[in-house]
């Protein structure tokens, strides 16, 4: 039986690095129709997201599996549990970027004074999901303390950002409207970071038993 258990806990494993990557991967693809606006770009995003949605659905029927099929102790409870918190926090980094290519459709090139710091928010963000679920899958507690110090660098990076908008708005340099559409572009990429430190925590919980 307990054989069985970690199988079905490395396959856990599996499915969540598959769901990171799916999370990156929407990430990327969104700050990329943001800065060339390409609609391949943005229907591959949305076809990504249905599959995070997709891949949620799979874990948490697994997760139910091993929480009901087997007999789990306290450790192993924290691991299934954390891991139905995650891919939450996950399913919302998809819908989040998709959010970003729906506004970015009506977003002028021209207005991309923040486009550097978005492009690094991105980045930041990315590199926040995947060491994320890297330190669930490796029990790695310094990793996870990373990506929860690495919250302020993407929350910095929107500072940047917002400063540049709204100094842009009250000069009247370029288009107000789309100028707000990034801010809240801006404020999705630091709304996924949120997402990427939440994860981080639940990564302690399950290790430590004690969340942040």
């Amino acid at each position: 039986m307990r054989n069985r258990f970690d199988r079905q806990l490395e396959q856990l494993n599996e499915e969540l690095i598959t769901m990171g990557a799916l999370c990156e991967q929407v990430i990327s693809g969104s700050v990329k129709f943001l800065t060339e606006g390409d609609p391949a770009v943005k229907e591959a995003v949305i076809e990504a997201d249905r599959q995070i949605d997709r891949k949620e659905r799979d874990i948490e029927s697994l997760c139910m599996r091993l929480l009901l099929q087997q007999q789990p102790v306290a450790k192993d409870l924290r691991t299934v549990s954390s891991a139905l918190k995650m891919i939450s926090d996950m399913e919302r980094i998809g819908d989040q970027a998709s959010d970003i290519v729906e506004i970015a459709e009506f977003v002028s090139r021209g207005n991309l004074q923040g486009e550097t710091h978005i492009a690094d928010m991105a980045r930041a963000a990315i590199n926040m999901v995947t060491d994320s679920v890297e330190s669930f899958v490796d029990k790695d507690i310094n990793l996870a303390n990373t990506v929860i110090a690495h919250d302020d660098v993407v929350d910095g990076l929107f500072d940047s950002v917002k400063k540049e908008l709204i100094d842009a708005i009250a000069r009247g340099k370029g288009d107000g409207e789309g100028l707000i559409d990034l801010l809240m572009i801006a404020k999705y990429f630091e709304r996924i970071g949120d997402h990427a430190e939440n994860i981080a925590e639940w990564v302690i919980y399950s290790i430590t038993g004690k969340h942040k």
